[in-house]
């Protein structure tokens, strides 16, 4: 076998007999061996050796190693970095904002054509934007974050320009595109952020937990990883592991619970499912045609938010631990993600969170996880023996806001830092790459700070094993040998009716009954419902855009009446449809306003409809301090202040509807984000389903009767906000659970279904250590 350098003058061209044209790009077969496929336009040209063809990515007319696919890939990566400049290897550490497809007019995920808004550009949905062109270009970068997208066939045909563009340029590095999940039912928060087109929808984190089903999971990775695939992306940013420790944390509904042993098993099935290629879809190891590389988040545990408060935001920027419970947290990474049973063996990427794991670094040094050297280095590195890819959460290197409630950077541990130094910092501690960074110059300036610190050789070769890592992960995926997409296949396979199927069952097996009273529930035949409307306050997103305040039915009616009448007149009904959420705190723990006020700022979140005072909270934060913007803040305690949840009303519609029922039977099903107090209402339903993100469709399937409930609850319910103030946030299992009428506990693992109370193995297995 020719290995090595190959002179021009013993290749030729592509045979046209063997060549197949597909638009803007085409495929030439190897008999054994993979199929290439490159653009027309791009200056690429094939090398043929005996029978076997090559991509001349660098088009220097010779066999590079890392042209090669017949070598190991760490040996591809070596070569290729052995020719990258400093500026390319700062570019293959980017990892873009986010990118619409087409790109928004304006605000989140904005961009133009040709100096103009896509509406008045005349621009393809699949063209790149003028931003993409500058990032790909001048700014060396590969890797790339995906939103929103018009359809599966502009998702494929962008993939295929965006290929085509990298591949033209220097050393034909392809793009590794990205993206938050998307394939739950609603994908409308910063880091559920995918939507478009027609694709299967599963339960939500905690509704996969839900299920207690690893199995189910592995499934919905494998499934997802084909329709990512079909949409040209390469690498989810996915799955959440955190424990869900802190009922109040705004992120608890895309965890897998509050279970160290049930996040671990869904975390290593999860990754397997999303990274394991098998048969003719295999190329080596696991990683093939179908593989999705997993980026594992948020290192070490970002479940244990002080009081519950975000780290999007300096207001919630610090992870304590009261309960000294550290370990539990890295164990679902660990013992998980780092222990897969499938032939990838580990995840290919791990992220930080944002916070500052407080107290944990035995030297005192508290910084953000992706700034922390103990974390990264001395825990995942070196304890663990982690080799993968280690990229920062989104905007870390950026500059905060004017205030903690200001959604921008989060450089928290190094506000005072500047941006230069902060990328710096990170990349001595071990970070790899830059979430949310399209700019090289900071990168760059990293390198010649550590250059003048420790040397050129030094810091070359640091930035040479992060290039390699990166690359890594771009050739086991086979994007070196073929990017491209057949777009009318990518159309038949994104949603198709097999995945849709099973995404359906999924959420019907996450569904939980948690009160069943007199066995109201099913409701069977074709009976007559009444379902209230439900009043929407206006709420902000974390840009500060508002949705207006509104009054409407809380499903689609139109599935409703494919199993029951409507009616708008209690009195015509036979029974009652109650649809809620779970209680939102509008301020998520920090209020402008108080701060205005003379006050601190913090506030209390809660978990109940009705006026909430914080008796039972902390005197004193276990953590404080943001040099910048709140220096004079040495305590966050809220103790004694007093909320309302901004959905309050939804409490009083359910006790309206008892009232107006006059006894006849009324059925509340929740759409829980986190746990709440049901104390509240609960004695006014006969019938009390809670679910985590499912269709109108699947809630039917279960209150009529079809499908027969099996979910089982994945975390607490707490007894009151006196439980939640006192439990600490690091430690599961530590909550006064809920009662009811009927006197079931809501604790871990509880669920009905039509007979009562599920014993089965599912909640034998996985039960409170």
């Amino acid at each position: 076998m020719i290995k090595g350098i190959i002179t021009l003058s013993l290749l030729i061209g592509v045979l046209p007999v063997q060549g197949q044209d597909h638009s803007n790009y085409q495929t030439i077969g190897n008999t054994k061996g993979p199929t290439l496929g490159y653009a027309t336009n791009s200056g690429v040209k094939i090398l043929t050796i005996g029978k076997l063809h090559f991509k001349d990515l660098n088009k220097n007319g010779k066999l590079d190693k890392y042209e090669d696919w017949r070598l190991p890939i760490e040996e591809r990566a070596k070569d290729l970095v052995s020719k990258m400049t400093v500026e390319q290897m700062a570019g293959l550490m980017l990892y873009s904002l986010h990118q619409a497809l087409p790109s928004h007019e304006n605000g989140f995920a904005s961009g133009t054509y040709n100096g103009q808004p896509f509406s008045k550009s005349g621009a393809a949905p699949s063209d790149i934007s003028d931003q993409q062109k500058q990032f790909l270009k001048e700014d060396n970068l590969r890797h790339i974050l995906i939103t929103t997208v018009a359809n599966p066939g502009v998702a494929a045909a962008w993939n295929n320009n965006v290929q085509a563009f990298a591949e033209g340029l220097s050393l034909g590095i392809p793009v590794n595109n990205s993206s938050d999940p998307r394939h739950v039912t609603q994908s409308n928060a910063e880091f559920n952020a995918g939507a478009g087109g027609a694709i299967s929808q599963w339960p939500d984190g905690l509704g996969l937990a839900a299920t207690f089903d690893p199995n189910i999971v592995q499934q919905f990775g494998s499934i997802a990883a084909k329709e990512y695939r079909a949409l040209g992306i390469t690498t989810a940013l996915s799955p959440q592991v955190d424990l869900a420790t802190e009922p109040r944390w705004y992120r608890l509904i895309s965890t897998f619970g509050e279970s160290p042993a049930l996040s671990t098993d869904m975390a290593r099935v999860y990754i397997d499912g999303f990274q394991t290629s098998t048969g003719v879809d295999e190329i080596k190891d696991g990683w093939g045609w179908t593989s999705v590389n997993a980026m594992v988040k948020h290192w070490p545990g970002g479940g244990p938010e002080e009081g519950g408060r975000d780290a999007h935001f300096a207001y919630g920027k610090f992870a304590v631990y009261p309960g000294k419970n550290f370990s539990a947290h890295t164990a679902p990474f660990v013992n998980g993600a780092l222990k897969l049973s499938g032939k990838t063996k580990e995840v290919a990427a791990v992220m930080p969170y944002y916070t500052i794991s407080y107290g944990i670094d035995p030297s005192g040094n508290n910084v953000g996880n992706g700034y922390s050297k103990y974390l990264l280095t001395d825990l995942l590195r070196q304890q663990y023996h982690y080799d993968g890819v280690i990229c920062t959460d989104w905007l870390i290197t950026a500059n905060e806001g004017a205030a903690p409630d200001v959604f921008e950077g989060k450089p928290w541990g190094l506000e005072a830092s500047t941006v230069d130094e902060r990328h710096y910092q990170a990349i001595i501690a071990g970070v790899d790459q830059f979430g949310g960074n399209n700019d090289a110059k900071p990168v760059i300036a990293a390198y010649q700070m550590g250059v003048k610190e420790h040397g050129e050789a030094f810091m070359k070769e640091r930035f040479q094993r992060s290039a390699v890592r990166l690359l890594k992960n771009i050739f086991r995926v086979g994007l070196f040998e073929n990017p491209y997409l057949e777009i009318e296949k990518s159309k038949a396979i994104v949603g198709n009716p097999e995945f849709m199927k099973a995404g359906f069952e999924a959420q019907l097996k996450s569904v939980v009954l948690l009160k069943n009273h007199a066995n109201t529930l099913p409701v069977t035949g074709r009976k007559t419902v009444y379902i209230p409307k439900i009043y929407y306050p206006m709420l902000k997103n974390w840009w500060g855009m508002p949705t207006m305040p509104h009054f409407d039915y809380p499903v689609d009616t139109n599935t409703v009446k494919k199993y029951y009448n409507i009616t708008a007149i209690p009195a015509k009904a036979d029974f009652a449809l109650v649809f809620v959420s779970s209680p939102v705190s509008a301020d998520n723990g920090y209020s402008a306003e108080d701060r205005k006020a003379g006050g601190n700022g913090y506030v209390p979140i809660s978990l109940q409809y009705g006026q909430y005072k914080a008796v039972a909270a902390r005197e004193q934060s276990i953590a404080a301090g943001d040099p910048v913007v709140a220096p004079t803040v040495k305590n966050r305690s809220y103790k004694d202040k007093t909320v309302t949840a901004n959905n309050f009303m939804d409490l009083q519609t359910i006790l309206d509807t008892r009232s107006v029922m006059n006894g006849k039977p009324v059925v509340v099903v929740v759409n829980a984000g986190k746990p709440m107090v049901f104390s509240e209402f609960e004695k006014s339903a006969d019938g009390l389903l809670i679910h985590f993100g499912v269709s109108t469709s699947a809630m039917m399937e279960i209150i009529s009767g079809k499908t027969e409930p099996s979910g089982l609850l994945p975390l607490q319910m707490p007894k009151d906000m006196a439980t939640v103030e006192k439990q600490s946030e690091d430690v599961p299992y530590d909550m006064d659970c809920y009662q009811d009428s009927d006197g079931h506990s809501y604790d871990f693992g509880y669920g009905l279904d039509w007979k009562g109370v599920i014993h089965d193995s599912r909640n034998a297995k996985y039960h409170k250590e």
